[in-house]
């Protein structure tokens, strides 16, 4: 993954398992970790991420035309800063990655997946305040 230093904006490659650890900028070592919003991912880093994480994952799935999608957005962002260091977050834009979407049937969004050791544990589709997106996360 690469991540952009809030400091001095310079960009850093960070291997998917350090995301949940304390990871410096290679230019300032300003703190890049842990993540606190959520990341949009493709495929290949979805797939990276998931293969790697030791914390629970929240995918949002979403649409930039999709209204109810835009609502949930400071929700899902919410989230990523209260669980910073014991989940992460991830975004996936259904226009662009329409593979991902499909492969979790994803048929309604906004639509929320969590994922612990790599497998699907809780999927719900519709508006879901960030309070009920912790507790997924904090059961998985």
């Amino acid at each position: 993954m690469v991540i952009t230093c809030g400091s001095c904006q310079r960009r850093n490659r960070v291997p998917a398992s350090k995301l949940t650890h304390t990871v410096r900028c290679g230019a300032c070592q300003a703190p890049l970790t842990p993540i606190r919003t959520p990341l949009a991912v493709d495929p290949a880093s979805f797939d990276e991420i998931v293969a790697s994480a030791s914390v629970p994952i929240l995918v949002d799935f979403w649409a930039e035309w999709c209204g109810p999608c835009r609502r949930a957005a400071p929700e899902v962002a919410r989230t990523a800063d209260t669980m910073a260091g014991r989940a992460l977050v991830l975004k996936v834009d259904t226009e662009a990655h329409p593979t991902l979407a499909q492969r979790f049937r994803v048929s309604g969004i906004p639509n929320f997946v969590v994922i612990k050791d790599g497998r699907t544990v809780f999927q719900q589709a519709g508006l879901v305040e960030s309070a009920q997106m912790v507790r997924w996360l904090e059961q998985a």
